[in-house]
């Protein structure tokens, strides 16, 4: 006997595959009206900027001050202490938040938990020349040097 077809079938393909992420993660406090996030909608909303207030949460939610915020963002701490509430944080503030928001995301996938990913984030590290990884995230090149490190990590390669 034949099978119908169902209407709606389902894939059991992880989200992360495709770039997709789920909206009670990181990025979604930056842009919560996704019903789900992909590299398209990011682009979208680093142009359209953030709100101040999406930033804070961010920042609570992964246990960074506004000044250390302000250091990666390269906005002066008085600067961000100013803006509303609202105030939208432009584009290029706004893609530093967005691959804030990436990285931690990733580094709790690797590590399991954000505390544990936190404290990582805070301890000297020899492959990233003895600096504790918080302190490359002024820069891109920084930003993409813990990226690698925590694939090595996931892989099992000495980091």
């Amino acid at each position: 006997m034949k099978k119908k077809p169902t209407e709606l079938s389902t894939v059991n393909e992880p989200s992360m595959a495709y770039g997709t992420i789920m909206p009670s993660s990181l990025l979604g406090v930056l842009g919560n009206n996704y019903a789900t996030i992909n590299d398209f909608d990011l682009l979208t909303l680093a142009r359209k900027g953030i709100s101040k207030k999406s930033l804070i949460v961010l920042a609570k939610r992964i246990s960074l001050t506004i000044q250390q915020v302000a250091g990666i963002m390269h906005i002066s701490e008085r600067t961000l202490q100013r803006y509303t509430p609202s105030t939208i944080i432009k584009t290029e503030h706004a893609e530093k938040a967005i691959e804030l928001a990436r990285l931690y995301e990733r580094g709790i996938e690797v590590f399991g938990t954000l505390d544990n990913f936190n404290e990582w984030m805070k301890t000297p590290n020899y492959t990233l020349n003895g600096e504790a990884p918080i302190d490359l995230l002024d820069s891109s090149l920084g930003f993409n040097l813990i990226l690698q490190t925590l694939g090595r990590i996931e892989y099992g390669v000495f980091s």
